[in-house]
């Protein structure tokens, strides 16, 4: 059994400089697609989460992760608040357990 002379020639190898550039460059092309659809815009909205939550101050109207729905009647430290949920009905609850901010108040400084 003899190999024909079109399969017995050598393929070109991987190695070679425009086959390299070839399988590298349809992967850096489908990461900057991810980069600028998925990670850049999550990385935006994560800014813009932490930036709402470091402004949250004394009369502003939030959501929590469990839903509740309250007015801020004091910021005790950095990192916690106390919500008046009810009337009379006060709880504490950590800046990170914000979902929304409502209604921020206008202070009359920045008037």
């Amino acid at each position: 059994m003899f190999i024909t002379e079109a399969l017995a020639q050598s393929a070109a190898t991987p190695t070679d400089a425009g086959g390299l550039i070839g399988m590298i460059l349809p992967l850096v092309m489908m990461m900057a697609v991810f980069w600028f659809l998925l990670i850049r815009p999550q990385q935006k909205k994560m800014k813009d989460y932490q930036a709402m939550i470091a402004a949250v101050a004394k009369g502003d109207t939030i959501v929590t992760n469990g839903g509740l729905i309250g007015k801020v009647v004091k910021v005790v430290d950095d990192q916690e608040l106390l919500v008046e949920v009810g009337e009379n009905v006060k709880v504490r609850v950590l800046r990170g357990g914000i979902a929304e901010l409502r209604n921020k108040t206008v202070s009359a400084e920045t008037k």
